[in-house]
Formats: structure tokens, sequence, C-alpha cells
């Protein structure tokens, strides 16, 4: 058979199989456990396991809080802010019967890492990111120990972190819910999956909110009477502009008295968008491993059975096939689409948070040479005042396998020089493509040399 029909035929074979494994969550994750990827065989290498390494190494201790257990211990080693705290009193967790109105679990974050923390529970639990297998989850157990040890979880995990919620990879999701004054979430009534596509009036259900946000509603900050009806009579306004959680829980037993607005925006866009890039490394070293399989098979034919080598062309001068090219080049279109905020849901009043969260989240930068930072806040019409997501400063941007990110930054440089003004970013402005082209031209250090000047060709 000639190379060129077995090229084809794996081609088309490859393609296929591949994109019948995505439809399904369950047979996703038995592909991920297989090469390039190898999910739960693979050491991560992620903030949770460094810490763990500096644990056994003696190099590090983690000091017990009688109160709290490891959890101030472990935010201040993982440098995650206080002021990052969000209150969540749907039993939508784990351990789910520790949480309630009066004990609701408390999630803090930073660009890498998510903690969740319930007063009197067992564990804490930990999510976080690995530049190439994505979201890695862990526990600790708040039994006051010598030798604490940060657990990996694997399987009980991923039946919630690694379905259509999470883009089919082991990720991350924010829900909101219609929860009672226990904590039983009515299911009746509907869920959401938030990222920055849901409108402001479907966020935050099973959640405290603090914060001011004008004549707009949220769901959080209220209840349902009962899990049974799917009816039950639910006053939104009656849970809005909320600044203080003290007539809902005592808010002493918690580091911070809020559950504040801004962070809870951020979380929402920041585990998605993980999401995202978990996806685009996936199919990106997916495609590349496949890539590899097809050229391997291509150099075999390529010897006769005599075992010299055919008359054909060498295998080094083959190029990379459009299906390939395809498959990475859409990896990275859907990156691209979350990073600049495609699709995302207006804000329709101003918003203000009651933390210092704000101030410490914009002052991390990086900064231009104007003082602008992907990090500024609009909360006006949308969360950044430059749409284009942080994230892209990240270890899990960073790595992406060389051909994606590629890719991604030459769809991303024909965007905000409007040599593509599909209609996905009409919601960005001349002046605001500009701006974020300006800002990571001088903040972002891996640009490729056609970024380097603004109006070059590519």
């Amino acid at each position: 058979m000639s190379r060129s029909r077995i090229f084809l035929l794996l081609c088309t074979g490859l393609t296929l199989c591949t994109g019948f494994v995505f439809h399904s969550s369950l047979q996703a994750a038995d592909l991920f456990d297989r090469d390039p990827i190898n999910y739960l065989t693979s050491t991560p290498n992620d903030p949770v396991a460094r810490i763990q390494a500096e644990l056994d190494a003696g190099q590090r201790q983690l000091k017990y809080d009688p109160q709290q257990g490891y959890l101030p211990a472990l935010l201040e080693a993982l440098e995650i802010p206080v002021s990052s705290q969000g209150l969540v009193f749907s039993k939508t967790s784990l351990q789910q019967r520790f949480i309630s109105p009066e004990s609701p679990r408390a999630i803090y974050f930073n660009d890498d890492t998510y903690v969740g923390w319930i007063p009197h529970a067992k564990v804490l639990e930990i999510s976080t990111v690995d530049p190439k297998l994505g979201g890695i989850f862990y526990t600790l157990d708040q039994r006051e120990a010598d030798a604490p040890i940060l657990e990996r979880k694997t399987h009980e995990c991923l039946q919630c972190h690694s379905t259509s919620h999470t883009r089919d990879v082991p990720g991350h999701l924010v829900r909101s819910v219609f929860a009672t004054k226990t904590g039983r979430v009515n299911f009746g009534m509907g869920t959401h999956l938030v990222d920055d596509q849901t409108p402001f009036d479907d966020r935050w259900g099973g959640w405290f909110v603090t914060g001011t946000h004008g004549t707009a509603k949220h769901l959080g900050n209220n209840f349902v009477e009962t899990v049974n009806d799917d009816d039950t009579e639910f006053d939104a306004a009656t849970g809005s502009n909320i600044k203080d959680l003290s007539p809902f829980l005592n808010t002493e037993r918690y580091p911070s008295p809020h559950s504040d607005i801004v962070a809870l925006l951020v979380l929402e866009h920041q585990t998605q968008m993980h999401n995202a890039l978990t996806q685009a490394n996936y199919y990106g070293q997916l495609a590349l491993h496949d890539e590899t399989l097809i050229k391997s098979m291509l150099a075999q034919s390529s010897v006769n059975e005599s075992g010299d080598a055919a008359d054909n062309a060498p295998i080094e001068e083959y190029e990379r096939s459009e299906s390939i090219q395809r498959r990475i080049d859409n990896a990275a279109r859907r990156l691209v689409q979350a990073l600049l905020f495609k699709g995302s849901a207006p804000f329709t009043s101003p918003i203000m948070g009651t933390s210092d969260f704000a101030k410490e989240f914009v002052a991390q930068g990086p900064f231009d040479s104007e003082g602008r930072s992907l990090r500024q806040l609009d909360l006006q019409n949308r969360i950044l005042k430059y749409p284009c997501s942080y994230l892209i400063y990240s270890d899990a941007f960073d790595k992406l396998p060389a051909p994606v990110k590629e890719s991604a930054y030459q769809q991303l440089w024909d965007i905000l020089t409007e040599r593509n003004k599909d209609d996905d970013y009409a919601h960005l402005d001349s002046d605001q493509r500009q701006a974020i082209l300006e800002i990571l031209q001088q903040t972002k250090t891996d640009l490729p040399p056609y970024w380097k000047k603004a109006g070059s060709d590519s």
C-alpha cells in the first residue's frame, strides 16, 4: 500500500476516534490516562505538589491552628489572600453534611490554586493546576499531625470535575442553585453552570454575596422553602446589595467576614478559563501524539520487506497534515475565545465589593509603561477594563504545546490588529484592541517576533 494511502487512512481514523472519545466524559477520562497525558499515573508538578515535596524534605512546616486547623498555614504557604474568600451554603461538595447556611463552605483562591474549608469538617479540599495535566485534586486531614500530608485524589473528584461542565477535562466549576435554609438543593428549579457568559441574575444561588450592584439582582443570600416544589416563591430582591452577613451566620468563625462579589466574579471567570487552557493543552498534546504515530507508520511503510529503502521521498519531507493543523488551530481558537471573553454577559449596574480583594488583585500587575494592566477592573459594564484574561501570564498558558501557543498568538494578533473582525469579537472596539495589544507587547516576554512592532505583517 502506498504511503499516501496509509497517510489518508491514518488521518481519517485518528480524527474520527478522537472526536468520538471526547463525546463522553468517561471515555475522555480513559483517553487522558493513556499516552501522551497519562493523567492518573503522571507525577504532578503543581504548587501543592511542590509544598508537599518541601514538607517531605523538612524544608517547610505547616503550623496547626486550634480553630481552623491547617487552613491559615496552607493559605500562607500557597500565597492565597484571605480577601478572596467566597462562602457557599448549598450542599454541593464532597463534605456536604458539614455545610449549611450557618456553616458555609469557604473558598479561597489565587491564580492557580483553590482551597475549600468548612468549620469542623474532616479535611481541607484543594484543587490546583498542573500545566500539563490540568486540574489536580488534594485533601489535607484537619487533625493535627507531626507530618501533615497533602494527599492526591483522583476518581472520587473526577466524577464531578471531569465532565461536560469542565470541558471534558479535569477541571473546575462554579454552580448556581436554589437551596433551602438547610442547604439542600431544589434541583426542580434548575441549576446554572457559571462562567463569563452567565447573566448576572442567574448567579450565586446557594452562595452568600457581599457588595453592591445597583438595581441588578442575583440569586445569592436567599433560600427556597422546599426541595420538592418547582414553583417555590423566590424573591431575588431580598438578597441584593448585602454588605453584612452577620444576620445569616457567625462571621467571626471565618478568616474574613466577607463573601466579596468582585472575588466571586473573578473566581467564576478563572475556573472556566483554567478549563479552556487545559482543553487546549490536551487537544494539542493528542494531535501531536497522533502526528507522531502517523510519521512512525509512514516511516515503516517506506522500507520494503527486504529492508531496503523505498523509492518514495524521505519522511522528513512531509509537512504537517491539514487535519492535524486544523485540530491545533481549533484548540487554539476555543482558547482565544475564552481569553477575549467571547459572549460575556454585560453588567447592567456598577459593582463594588466589600473587602480589599479588588485592590490586592489589581496590584499584582504586571503593568506597562502607561500603568495599564490586564488585571485592571472595570466593574461598570464588565469585569476587566481590558478584556483579555490575565491567565495569559500563567504557567498553563506558557507551557502549552508549542504549535497550539503559536496558533493562539497568531489568532490573537489577527484579532487585536483588526485583521480578524469576526462577530465573535464585536464587543472589542478599536481602542480596546489596541490597548490589549500594547499591554501584551510590553508585559509578555515570549511573543513571536511579528508582535514586536504594531502594524507589521504576520
